[in-house]
């Protein structure tokens, strides 16, 4: 029985065919190695076989299904140097013919006697049984007869173990572990030649189907395992790593459904997340506020009123209406100091670099500069009506009957049957001259009909002087062209009058 296992056991150890099956007296196979006659003989021959006498049409049916090519068969009848082959088209029109033996043909088919085979293991419907000869080709388990040393494996599809494993000796199915001498007892690791049973490397454990070792991953993961199935499993806020031991963190934030409150993001950490407030925002009672202002203010000052953030001032300074992050001067009184910027070489010649706020003018008094605010209501007529003077600015306001509109006109509510919403718009009154303007604009006049006398009268002594410089000659001259302009003003006097009196 010994010798018979090992036998077997050394079929186990030659080349895998790539096609054949079995009836109960027979085994057929294919293989697709390039080789002459004699070498294609000694491969089926190490297995127990020799070439196949092509003749039977069910070889051609099972061997060659859509194969094509030139293929050794049995030498019977064949003369030397040719011996025997076939040729097949996609399985179809197979023809035989001889070819010299040493050529290299794509293949050969070789036959086995099936000496008391086996027939199908029972209850492989209920779980899946694959079949391998012994001369290393998958048998196919409709005919039922499956030869001396196939190998019978029970695994459901996708199970990471067998169910079991059994060999065919004796028209019987010896179930593993069997005689470690062959093929290791079918254990998947180590046979103990005195126990008779299968073992484990230290640490693994052998499973329930005697045969199969179960790696201990619990003395291998990362965080711990699943004493059930012995497989790794990760803390919350990781997941398993593809080599099945080792955890990686799980980023949180990637899926976008957390930290969904306003100013807020998300922020990954290892096994967990956080939320923390975006840049110009901060944290206040859990919540976070929006402060992105107070990065702007131009003073640096920031204060909360009614839970939002707005810049401030400093001393002297308020926030401008025209952008609410700068600031500009103030003053609320009618004299305030400048703002200043030092400069020495300016204070040495009485003069200084200083800024006013809106509506004052600089003053300089004792090498000190003041802001003086300006009477805009004694300058130009601001208002229609009536107008009051502001520190840095004016206000208008109307006599009794009259409403205020655009801030400086007054209209009456019954005027041209308009609402005081609609009213009707007003030409401004001319612009009173201040004094200063009408004394200067009197003095501009003298001075200007001083200088044209002045020139007129120049202009008459230069000429009088010529006349009486020339000779009688050009003074005859002078004396014509006297009586010519005499002549010519005399005309024109005329004609005024003759207009003057025809109108």
């Amino acid at each position: 029985m010994i010798t018979l296992l090992l036998l077997i056991y050394g079929l186990q150890e030659t080349v895998v065919a790539l096609r054949g099956y079995c009836t109960e007296i027979q085994c057929y196979s294919l293989f697709l190695e390039a080789k002459d006659f004699n070498g294609a003989q000694k491969r089926c021959r190490d297995v127990d076989g020799d070439l196949i006498l092509f003749s039977d049409l069910e070889v051609q049916s099972h061997l060659l299904t859509d194969l094509s090519g030139t293929f050794w068969s049995g030498n019977s009848g064949a003369s030397a140097p040719n011996c025997n082959s076939f040729s097949v088209w996609q399985g179809e029109n197979v023809t035989t013919q001889t070819t010299p033996c040493g050529d290299e043909l794509q293949g050969f088919l070789c036959q086995y006697k099936n000496e008391d085979p086996c027939r199908a293991i029972p209850g492989g419907a209920r779980t899946p049984v694959t079949y391998t000869a012994p001369m290393g080709f998958e048998v196919d388990p409709a005919p039922g007869y499956f030869p001396r040393g196939t190998l019978a494996v029970a695994q459901m599809t996708d199970a990471p173990y067998p169910d079991a494993k059994y060999l065919c000796f004796a028209q019987d199915w010896l179930q593993a572990p069997w005689n470690c001498e062959v093929m290791n007892g079918g254990c998947e690791q180590s046979c103990n030649s005195t126990s008779g049973r299968c073992a484990c490397p230290r640490g693994d454990h052998l499973h329930a189907n005697l045969i199969s070792c179960i790696v201990d991953s619990c003395g291998r993961c990362a965080h711990g395992c699943h004493p059930s199935t012995f497989t790794c499993k990760c803390s919350t806020g990781y997941r398993l790593a593809p080599d099945g031991k080792n955890c990686v963190d799980v980023d949180e934030c990637e899926g976008g459904d957390v930290c969904m409150e306003q100013g807020e993001e998300c922020v990954n950490t290892l096994g967990h997340f956080k939320c923390t407030c975006k840049d110009g925002f901060a944290l206040e009672e859990g919540k976070c506020v929006d402060v992105s202002i107070c990065l702007e203010c131009e003073h640096i000052k920031c204060i909360k009123s009614n839970g939002v953030y707005a810049c401030a001032c400093g001393e002297g300074f308020k926030v401008s209406p025209r952008d609410p992050t700068k600031c500009e001067m103030y003053c609320d009184q009618q004299d305030c100091l400048a703002n200043c910027i030092p400069n020495p070489e300016l204070e040495a010649k009485d003069m200084h670099q200083c800024f006013c706020p809106e509506g004052y003018v600089q003053d300089i008094r004792n090498k000190t500069a003041y802001c003086t605010d300006i009477d805009e209501c004694a300058l130009l007529m601001q208002c229609e009506h009536n107008c009051q003077n502001t520190f840095g600015g004016y206000m208008c306001s109307c006599n009794e009957g009259y409403e205020l509109f655009d801030e400086y006109m007054c209209v009456h509510p019954d005027e041209d049957h308009r609402s005081p919403m609609e009213p009707m718009v007003v030409a401004p009154r001319p612009v009173d001259v201040p004094c200063y303007v009408k004394v200067g604009s009197v003095l501009g006049i003298i001075v200007f009909l001083l200088l044209c006398f002045v020139l007129f009268y120049m202009l008459t002594r230069n000429l009088a002087n010529r006349c009486d410089s020339f000779e009688l000659v050009s003074l005859k001259g002078c004396s014509r062209d006297m009586e010519i302009l005499y002549l010519h003003q005399h005309r024109d006097t005329q004609a005024s009058s003759y207009f003057i009196t025809n109108n």
